[in-house]
Parts: C-alpha cells; sequence; structure tokens
C-alpha cells in the first residue's frame, strides 16, 4: 500500500520595495520551504500570507498597508514583515487581525511567527530545498546582498533607524553564495546593499581564505573575486554594481569593467549636485570632483553606464539649485537616471528644514528634470544604433500568427532588470529561452529602449 504523506501547510508572500527586501523574501521562503511548508501562488491556497513591507516613503507605507489589507480580505491569515515591522502600533490599529509583526530582515521571527500560525509537518522525504535557495527572480540572474544596514545619516532617509548601521557579511560567505548561484544557473549577478562602496568598514576590511588565498572583504577585492566565476558554459556572468557611492577607491574597479570582469555599469546615488543641497541632505559627496572622475572613468572604459537617482522639491531647493542640477546634469550625460519628489517621511531630519516647497513647485521640476534625462537617454541610445551588443534574454515571445517570427525582450549590459530600459528583438529563431546569451545588431532606438536582431 502507498504511504501516503501529509499535506504541508502552503505560504503565500507579496513582496513590495527594493531589491533588497526582495532578498529578504527569497531567504525567508527558502527557509520555510526546507521546514517543510509550500509555496502557493494565490492567496486561496495560502494557510498563511506573509507581506514583506517597504517603509523608505510615505507612498510606499500606503502600497503596503493597501497590500495588508488585500491580504486579510482575500485570505484573513496575515504575518507583516519588513521595513514597516517597526511601526507595529500602526499596522495593528489599522488591521488588528494580523497574526504578527516582525522587522526588516528579522528572518528568525517571522519563521517563528509561521510556525506559530500554522505549523511545519516534518517529512524527511519531502522537505528539500533547490541549489541555492529559492528566488523570486527569475532563474538567470540573482540579487546577491553583501550587507545589512548603513552608516549615512541623510536627512531624508530613515533606513539606518529601520535597518541599523552597516554589518557587511564575511566575504567567503559571498563568494560562496555567489559560486553557487552560478553553479545553478544564474547569469547574471546583481550586487546590493544600503552602501556597496562601504563594504568590509565594519569589520577593518577583515581577510578570510577563498581558494587558497587570502581575500579582504572590500569591495575592490569582492569584485575582482567576482569576475573570476564562470558559468557552465565557461563564460563569464554580468556582475552589476548597485548603490555604489563615489568614493575614491571605485576608481580600482574601472578597469575591471575594461578588461570584462565586472559588467560596465555603475549605480550611484548622487540624490542632488547642488553645493546647498548636498549640506542639507548631509550627503557624502563633492559633485565637482566627481564630474572629474566619471570623465576619467568613460577614458578607462569607454562603454561604461551610470545610472543615479536624484531627489527634486528637497526642502530649501531654490530654482538656482534646480537649475545647477539640470547644467549638471548636462555636462555629466548619465546613461539612466531616475527621479522622485522629495516627500517628507515620519522620522527623517529633513522634515524639520525650512523652505518646503509646495506640490506644484515639485511636480514641475520633475517634469523638467525626466524631460532633461530623456532628452540625454535618447542621444545615447540612438549612438548605439549600427553597434553589436551582448544582450541577455528576459522573455520570448510566441510565433507570429502570420509569418511565424519569434520575437523576445532582452537586456544590454546598460540595463538592470526593472529598472533600465529593453532591448526588444525581432526574428530570433526557435530555441531561444530565458537567460540566452548572445550578440545583436542595433536597429532602432527611442528615449528608452533599443531594436535589434540577433546576428
Amino acid at each position: 500500500m502507498a504511504t501516503k504523506f501529509p499535506d504541508a501547510p502552503k505560504i503565500g508572500m507579496v513582496s513590495l520595495g527594493c531589491p533588497k527586501n526582495l532578498v529578504d523574501s527569497e531567504r525567508i521562503l527558502t527557509k520555510l520551504r526546507s521546514d517543510g511548508y509550500q509555496m502557493s501562488p494565490d492567496y486561496a491556497g495560502a494557510d498563511v500570507v506573509l507581506v514583506n513591507t517597504c517603509g523608505f516613503l510615505d507612498s510606499a507605507k500606503e502600497e503596503s498597508l493597501e497590500a495588508i489589507g488585500e491580504a486579510i480580505a482575500e485570505n484573513g491569515r496575515v504575518i507583516v514583515t519588513g521595513c514597516m515591522g517597526d511601526e507595529a502600533e500602526l499596522i495593528r490599529a489599522k488591521f488588528p487581525q494580523v497574526l504578527a509583526v516582525t522587522g526588516a530582515h528579522q528572518y528568525e521571527q517571522v519563521v517563528n511567527a509561521v510556525h506559530d500560525a500554522s505549523p511545519p509537518v516534518p517529512n524527511a522525504f519531502v522537505d528539500l530545498v533547490p541549489e541555492g535557495g529559492l528566488k523570486l527572480t527569475p532563474r538567470h540572474y540573482s540579487y546577491l546582498k553583501i550587507s545589512e544596514g548603513c552608516n549615512h545619516r541623510c536627512s531624508f532617509c530613515i533606513i539606518p533607524s529601520i535597518r541599523g548601521d552597516l554589518v557587511s557579511r564575511r566575504i567567503d560567505a559571498v563568494l560562496r553564495e555567489a559560486e553557487k548561484l552560478v553553479h545553478a544557473g544564474t547569469k547574471e549577478l546583481l550586487v546590493i546593499s544600503q552602501d556597496t562602496s562601504a563594504y568590509g568598514v565594519d569589520t577593518l576590511h577583515e581577510s578570510r581564505s577563498w581558494k587558497g588565498r587570502d581575500v579582504r572583504a572590500h569591495m575592490t577585492d569582492m569584485a575582482r573575486e567576482l569576475g573570476q566565476l564562470r558559468t557552465a558554459e565557461g563564460r563569464a556572468p554580468w556582475v552589476r554594481l548597485h548603490y555604489v557611492y563615489p568614493y575614491p577607491h571605485v576608481d580600482h574597479v574601472i578597469p575591471l569593467m575594461a578588461d570584462g570582469l565586472l559588467t560596465p555599469y555603475l549605480d550611484i546615488p548622487f540624490q542632488h549636485a547642488a553645493p546647498t543641497i548636498l549640506k542639507a541632505m548631509k550627503r557624502p559627496a563633492n559633485e565637482a570632483k566627481v564630474l572629474d572622475r566619471i570623465h576619467k572613468w568613460r577614458a578607462i572604459c569607454p562603454d561604461i553606464t551610470i545610472r543615479s537617482t536624484f531627489v527634486v522639491g528637497f526642502p530649501g531647493e531654490t530654482e538656482a539649485d534646480f537649475q545647477y542640477l539640470l547644467d549638471w546634469l548636462d555636462e555629466a550625460q548619465l546613461d539612466r537616471v531616475g527621479a522622485f519628489r522629495f516627500e517628507p517621511v515620519e522620522g527623517a531630519a529633513a522634515n524639520l528644514l525650512d523652505g518646503a516647497l509646495p506640490e506644484e513647485v515639485k511636480e514641475e521640476r520633475y517634469q523638467r528634470i525626466m524631460e532633461k534625462t530623456a532628452a540625454i537617454s535618447a542621444a545615447k541610445l540612438a549612438a548605439k544604433v549600427g553597434r553589436v551588443l551582448p544582450v541577455i534574454v528576459d522573455e520570448v515571445g510566441e510565433p507570429d500568427e502570420e509569418d511565424g517570427s519569434i520575437g523576445a525582450t532582452a537586456r544590454s549590459q546598460a540595463d538592470a532588470p526593472e529598472i533600465d530600459g529593453n532591448v526588444f528583438l525581432r526574428d530570433v529563431g526557435e530555441g531561444r529561452k530565458a537567460g540566452d546569451m548572445f550578440d545583436v545588431m542595433i536597429e532602432d532606438a527611442d528615449e528608452h529602449d533599443l531594436y535589434g536582431v540577433p546576428v
């Protein structure tokens, strides 16, 4: 007679916010899967729903509260975790039905809360976790979190009060995870943290043995070692650096990009350029020196892509300050730019600053910066028409009903998933799949995307 295994409880997950939150969600789900839980793709089939919240901006908090409310309405058994976990009283006042509230990256507490709400069913035959853990991203790219927290005290940000000061992971643990991810099929590693440039500062850049040699917990050492990884096909995975503050030692990773060991891409959170606003923001940056260094980086690695994000409408921002930012962008010619209107977030020091701007002024400046950066982007992408570029495929379409041609959505090395543009391909042929990497001829461009065909 066949053995009847008991049904494992099922967990649903709603993950909001930044890639760092996504990594937290993956770690939570991996631990729960190792405890015998199954994953539910919808509310109806879940015994418990986890909502991993974002609390960076008030608008993000509203989205998180809406997600909690929807989960309660659709399922009723909800555990809240993530950045809004520090506001348990607010959450419980609005949603007294929630089973538990835990804070950001409190993996043990949230797993224990799930155990209490829906105890696991031990089963040695089915308590298995795939190599590399469970992933919420497609198989071909993975986020690699190297640290938690941040030592900066930017006046508009409450992340340190939520996630604490910088705590770096051991370098051998980071490299071991990266190696496992690549062996499990990852073709692109996205290195993330609150401040990637500061990696290892808290541990005095301690060294660990890796592959028979000592490696420091330092961004440049880590980048050099990640550049040695190889996929099953023997090619170097793309290694993309995010949240890189422009400290002097960043200069040392540019030659690694020129040599093909790192993806020629830097995500640098400049936030502004006007000296008075940078000072009010308590930002660790010098806009003039940064411009010189950007020019030097491009001399070393002409194909480098620099992306950044800017805040418009910060308290006290004058028209002259904003024009300074626009002029700086003309000089910097950044490849990818995002912007957001300043929002007063509860607990942020910037709320106490004089000179709060009307919403209509914020909106007008937001539209102007987006118009400026779209024009820069359009010109940069137009210059790529006629070039052959490597891409990675994210999605392959269905054959066209009339001629059978197959299109695909891909990205170049200048495009991080979810936040940058795409390369839309025609006539990719049969047999292509997500994660495939090959060269394409760029045929056309618009403000944000490229269009091409495999060569």
